[in-house]
């Protein structure tokens, strides 16, 4: 039996910012406020992220340029979900091998490509009420993991694409109905 509500069960769905938007690509402020409106924010990321059908979202992906993640993703090494948020995360270890694997975005909809993530990641930082966390993770959670804290950053995967590849995704973007703006 669940003793915990639903994450984003009592969030509001907002709008995704879309590639280009310039909160995409500048780094995210650390949170120093842990207040209710952080709890508020964390809520509302999960109802967006579940609305959209995703694994993870960054909190500049719902215009607030906040260090923040949520996430909802399967581990290869596990048989179970990962569920969880992260404040202040910080990209402590990405190693192994490095797998080019597909990717997409929920800033990117509909745009996918090959891209070179590392197979085992660690990330540190602290819950809504600041205890620690470290969170790892393997093959496509430790994908998704890389992938939140670039946002963070100010990054976006294309960003990790060169050649051909990159070219591929940009063009995409350029021919998506959303990229016509």
């Amino acid at each position: 039996m669940r003793n915990r509500p639903i994450p984003g069960s009592s969030g509001l769905v907002r709008a995704v910012s879309l590639f280009g938007d310039p909160v995409l690509h500048a780094p995210c402020e650390p949170v120093t406020d842990f207040g209710p409106s952080l709890g508020g924010l964390i809520e509302d990321m999960y109802a967006t992220m579940y609305a959209a059908n995703g694994v993870g979202l960054a909190a500049n992906q719902i215009g607030v340029p906040l260090r923040v993640f949520v996430y909802d993703c399967p581990d290869d090494d596990e048989d179970v979900r990962r569920l969880g948020h992260v404040v202040n995360p910080r990209l402590a270890a990405a190693g192994g091998i490095e797998v080019r694997g597909p990717e997409g975005c929920l800033s990117l909809p509909g745009v996918e490509a090959g891209t070179p993530r590392y197979d085992h990641a660690v990330v540190e930082g602290v819950t809504r009420d600041g205890a620690p966390v470290r969170v790892e993770g393997t093959g496509f959670f430790a994908r998704c993991l890389q992938h939140e804290c670039d946002h963070l950053e100010g990054g976006v995967y294309v960003d990790r694409l060169t050649g051909l590849r990159r070219a591929r995704a940009l063009r995409a973007v350029r021919r998506a109905p959303w990229g016509r703006r």
